[in-house]
């Protein structure tokens, strides 16, 4: 699928993006915006700077901890491929 620019709007800003899948990019922008409005509602204050290096480490952690559990279950497979394999060998 060829990339095409897409208008965005987040945290009040337009951006002009280019993506694969414009309706994707478009969610995205609309998940940032709800997050980042959320972390400035709580905050008092709407520094948008601010907001976004809390937005940032926000989904960071999100990442990360997708991650561990992807890694957990990387290895879950393994041990039961494993067990599997160890089985059918099995006479």
């Amino acid at each position: 699928m060829p990339k095409q620019p897409v208008r965005v709007h987040i945290f009040n800003q337009p951006y002009s993006i280019v993506a694969e899948d414009a309706r994707e990019a478009e969610e995205i922008a609309h998940q940032i915006d709800e997050l980042m409005t959320a972390i400035a509602s709580r905050g008092g204050h709407g520094d948008s700077a601010r907001v976004a290096v809390l937005a940032c480490f926000h989904l960071a952690d999100r990442l990360r901890t997708v991650e561990k559990q992807l890694e957990e279950f990387r290895n879950q497979s393994e041990r039961m491929s494993s067990l599997l394999e160890s089985t059918l060998d099995t006479p």
